[in-house]
């Protein structure tokens, strides 16, 4: 049986990446104006939202793996400028993590991190460095889904992937990561 807190984290790096599947299979639906569109969020708009959403990807990525990429991450804001090369850049960041999440040991939980900030090395437990990139994406998700409310696509649902009752609706995205439920940590309890 898997550790509760290792069985947490495996369940949210691939929540996150089928998360961010869903939501860009609905941007790629957008013509590159939508795309590009002055909007109301944080950032001003999809293409700004989601390019943060991967660069920072790539800065804590780098951190928990050893790296010292630090800001040169976001040396280049939005590095991609169409949904689709986007999409296939974070994809590669979501499996990465999913990786990364899956080789974890329970003491792992508790090792430092530094993260190369311009001036200084932050240190944070890996637990808490997920934990953070985790909410951090969320939050930004949920900035994009708001935006797709002023296009002529329906935002997607995207919280069905944690919970057993949602196997009905997750299973063309599992599909897409050659996942089964049991990928998702369902069966082991």
């Amino acid at each position: 049986m898997i550790d509760p807190a290792l069985r947490m984290l495996t369940k949210l790096a691939r929540n996150n990446a089928l998360a961010n599947h869903r939501l860009a299979q609905a941007v790629i639906g957008l013509d590159q104006s939508e795309f590009t569109a002055r909007r109301v969020s944080f950032f001003p708009s999809l293409r700004a939202t989601l390019n943060h959403i991967l660069v920072i990807d790539w800065f804590y990525i780098d951190a928990l793996e050893g790296g010292t990429l630090g800001p040169w991450a976001w040396e280049n804001e939005e590095p991609f400028d169409t949904a689709r090369a986007l999409y296939a850049a974070q994809r590669q960041s979501d499996e990465k993590l999913v990786a990364f999440c899956d080789a974890l040991e329970i003491a792992d939980l508790a090792r430092p991190i530094a993260i190369h900030r311009q001036s200084r090395i932050q240190t944070e437990r890996c637990d808490d460095v997920l934990n953070h990139l985790f909410a951090h994406q969320t939050h930004h998700r949920g900035q994009v889904h708001a935006m797709l409310a002023g296009t002529p696509l329906a935002p997607p649902q995207l919280d069905e992937f944690i919970v057993s009752d949602d196997a009905k609706f997750r299973a063309g995205e599992l599909a897409a990561f050659g996942w089964t439920e049991a990928d998702l940590g369902f069966g082991d309890e």
